[in-house]
Formats: structure tokens, C-alpha cells, sequence
């Protein structure tokens, strides 16, 4: 609980985190907006595809420019300041540089990224939530083989949900379910990005003028994001998944206690122990009020008469049996709360939110139907959406995981809502990406489907 006080001790003997940032787009740019006012920390470089954007981001969030002027990472080392440019290869393989914060979002390009970091020996705060989805346990198999820490990214939920729930465990309480929030219908896995903005309540023209991009809140809205966020907590946390996708029971914050018990006592779960999402809409639609849906939460359960005695005396909100109890926080604020990361990793060789096992995935899920020659296009797009399964149900149909879904072609037909298998696709083999997860894949298979 004293990483402040450890970074002004860095500021202090003039060695700050070097940290270079790849991707100074939305998420990137609220990191960004926090760095001036924290101290012990130096960003030496930032790669973006746009330099020219990144540098209008940089100006947007309150940097002054004098600070983006270094002409090279020696000269932004030497002089304070920091180089903006779009050689990521160079960023990653710098001497100077302690830890590389991902933050491009786009999954395949930042499995390459990472595993250069590695193999520089470099730590990584990775905010591309997309690519731990398809293969957080085999970067960090490859992290800790290197001798350095993969993390997920504080201020995205993953992170908080798995804090939650360390919390809990490391109070001795059994989990009991975890998760987020959502705004969720059914009919939203159906959601393109021409439909997205009424599902939103905005008209076309807002979203112009807000310069949101249709797409990446389709991928929110569709419920590809939060089974892509699940699949990374039960993969960091060892919690199981539904066995057919997330449920998305709506609850007010008051009554997640109440939906998040097994189904024998009442609840929605199928078993103990497992990740879930909030819907913040009722069936018809109408909107619950205090709601969770920007927010994180675990449920825990008190194992004796004297813990439900003391959740009775403290006065703790629970369910009418005085069992479960329910932990909260309403709000995640996203890219300003990395630099928790960044100083956990840095100072305390600890991530915050790092995979384990393999007990979930996101498998691509026809929104409609599928012939050949249709191109996939990825999460939040036209063609798919991101379902939540066990990894072993994933692993037995040979299940394409949205976060490889990326121009790729259908060679078969695929019924809407069939979840999409190998068989079906023409995939690009040769990447770095795909390798990965087939790595992934035969370091888990069970010895019959490695014999098959």
C-alpha cells in the first residue's frame, strides 16, 4: 500500500520508470493525461502508427510540447522529455527502457509486440485485453520464462475484478461469483455498427461529433467485450465460466447478492466459483436504478455462524440468508488508473492480473448467417460476436477465438448463432498470433485430443 511512496523515492534519486508506450489512442491518451502528475515516472517513447495523432492527443490531455520534441529515446533519456515516432520494434528494443505499456488495441499486432518485449527483457502492462482473451496463459508462460512480469492493465475491469477477488481470498473468503457490469438485451449479440447507436440511445450525428467509433462500442454493446474480459478473469483467478455463455442477470447493486448464488438457493450460477455480468436492463428493457454497469464486483460467502453473525452486526447488505455478501465499486475510470500497474510491476515485481490456467475462452459466434467467401471482421463488426465458453468446450470443437476473427475467410456455411470452428475459416497460419495460440492450445490439450 505504499507505491507513492516508493515512486517519490525514485523521483527523488532522479531514477524514474522508464516506460515506453505503444498505441496513444483513447486508452493510451488517459494514461498519458495522468503521467505530468505522477511522479517517478519518465514515458521515454511513444510508437503510434500517427505520430501526427499521437502528438495532437499529447496536446489535447494537457502536455506541454516542448516535452514531445526529443528528435531519438537517447535524447528524450538524456533530457527528461519524451520521443514520439512509429517504430515500435525500436521502443521495445531500447536499453534504456524498464516496461512497455500495449495500448494499441488491435490483438494480433500486440502478441507481436509483447513477445519482442520479452525477449528484450522488458516488462509489459498490456491494456489490449483482446489478445490475453486468445492467449494470456502462454504470454505469460513466455513473460516468466524471460524473467520479466505480463500484466493486465489497472483501470480496465479485468484488473479490478481479479484485485476483488484477491481481496477476498487473501481475507479468507471463498469466491462466490465475480464480474462486471453491463448494459444487455438479448438481441444485442445482433448489434452491427449501423444499429449500435439507437442500442446506445445516440443519433448518428452525436456519435459524429463525439468521434466514436461504431465498431469498437459495437464490441461493448454485442457482448463481445465482457466475454473477453470474463475469459481473462477466470484465466487470472482460476473461477469457472457458464457452461453456454454468460447469463447477464439484471440486478441493482443491492441485489447482486441475491441473483449471484447457485441456482439451488436461488441464484442463476450453475456452481460456485464462476464469473457473470450484471445487465443493468430488465427483460423489457426498462433501466434498473442504481445499476453496476461501469462497474466491478465480487460475491463472497461467510463459511460460519460467527462471519454471518459479524456481516449481521456490521450491517453488511447481503442475501435474506446472511451467507453471501457482496463487494463493489460503481466505477472503473479506465486509462487514468494504469499507472497502478505500472508502479505495482515496476516497484513491486507484482502484476495486477496475470493468467494461470486455461479455463475460458471467447469464441467467434456467427450474428448472422455465414457462406463462403464471407469475410470475418472481428469483434464488434458485421459478421460476429465474442461467446463466453469453457476452454475445454472450446478446445473439443476446435472453436475460433474472436481475437484471431480478423479478415479472415468462411469456407463453409455457418447457421447464425454457431459458434465458428477451424474447420470452418481459411486462417493465416504464419503469424505470430495463430502460433501462439496453437502453442497454447498443445500445451493444454488433454493426452486425447493431443493423440487425435
Amino acid at each position: 500500500m505504499n507505491l507513492h511512496t516508493q515512486l517519490l523515492q525514485r523521483a527523488a534519486q532522479g531514477k524514474p520508470i522508464r516506460v515506453g508506450l505503444i498505441g496513444a489512442g483513447k486508452f493510451g491518451s488517459m494514461y498519458l493525461a495522468q503521467v505530468p502528475r505522477t511522479p517517478g515516472v519518465h514515458i521515454v517513447g511513444i510508437a503510434d502508427l500517427n505520430p501526427e495523432a499521437a502528438c495532437r492527443n499529447l496536446a489535447r490531455v494537457g502536455w506541454d510540447p516542448q516535452r514531445v520534441q526529443a528528435a531519438s529515446l537517447d535524447a528524450a533519456l538524456r533530457d527528461g522529455n519524451t520521443h514520439v515516432g512509429d517504430d515500435w520494434r525500436a521502443l521495445v528494443c531500447h536499453p534504456g527502457i524498464d516496461l512497455i505499456v500495449e495500448s494499441t488495441g488491435a490483438p494480433i499486432a500486440a502478441v507481436d509486440h509483447m513477445l519482442e518485449a520479452f525477449e528484450q527483457g522488458k516488462h509489459v502492462v498490456n491494456v489490449t485485453v483482446e489478445a490475453d482473451a486468445f492467449c494470456g496463459p502462454l504470454l505469460a508462460q513466455r513473460a516468466a520464462a524471460a524473467g520479466v512480469i505480463y500484466s493486465l492493465a489497472f483501470g480496465d475491469q479485468p484488473a479490478l475484478i481479479c484485485d476483488l477477488v484477491d481481496w477476498a481470498r487473501t481475507c479468507g473468503f471463498p469466491v462466490v461469483a465475480a464480474g462486471r457490469g453491463h448494459k444487455w438485451l438479448p438481441h444485442f449479440s445482433d448489434s452491427t455498427p449501423d444499429t449500435v447507436w439507437g442500442n446506445y440511445g445516440l443519433t448518428p450525428e452525436q456519435a459524429t461529433r463525439g468521434g466514436l467509433n461504431p465498431k469498437m462500442f459495437n464490441s461493448f454493446l454485442d457482448g463481445s467485450k465482457p466475454s473477453i474480459e470474463c475469459t481473462a478473469v477466470a484465466n487470472a483467478t482460476g473461477l469457472t465460466v457458464p457452461s453456454n455463455g454468460l447469463l447477464y442477470p439484471p440486478a441493482s447493486v443491492e441485489d447482486i447478492p441475491f441473483v449471484t448464488r447457485p441456482i439451488s438457493e436461488g441464484g442463476v450460477l450453475e456452481r460456485k466459483g464462476m464469473v457473470e455480468v450484471i445487465s443493468s436492463l430488465e427483460a423489457n428493457g426498462r433501466k434498473i436504478p442504481y445499476d453496476i454497469r461501469m462497474g466491478v464486483w465480487v460475491t463472497v460467502e461467510a463459511e460460519t455462524e460467527y462471519i454471518k453473525n459479524c456481516f449481521e452486526e456490521y450491517n453488511a447488505h447481503t442475501d435474506p440468508s446472511g451467507r453471501y455478501f457482496t463487494l463493489y465499486k460503481r466505477w472503473h475510470l479506465i486509462g487514468l488508473e494504469v499507472g497502478v500497474s505500472v508502479a505495482s510491476v515496476a516497484l513491486r515485481g507484482e502484476p495486477t492480473g496475470v493468467a494461470t490456467c486455461w479455463n475460458a475462452d471467447v469464441v467467434a459466434t456467427a450474428k448472422r448467417d455465414l457462406n463462403p467467401g464471407d469475410m470475418l471482421d472481428g469483434e464488434g463488426g458485421y459478421t460476429v460476436w465474442g461467446k463466453l465458453l469453457p476452454a475445454d468446450t472450446s478446445a473439443r470443437i476446435g472453436g475460433v477465438p474472436l481475437g484471431l476473427a480478423h479478415n479472415v475467410k468462411v469456407i463453409r456455411p455457418v447457421k447464425k448463432g454457431q459458434s465458428l470452428s477451424w474447420a470452418d475459416v481459411a486462417m493465416d497460419t504464419t503469424t505470430d498470433a495463430y502460433k501462439v495460440r496453437h502453442e497454447m492450445e498443445n500445451m493444454f490439450a488433454s493426452p486425447v485430443q493431443k493423440a487425435a
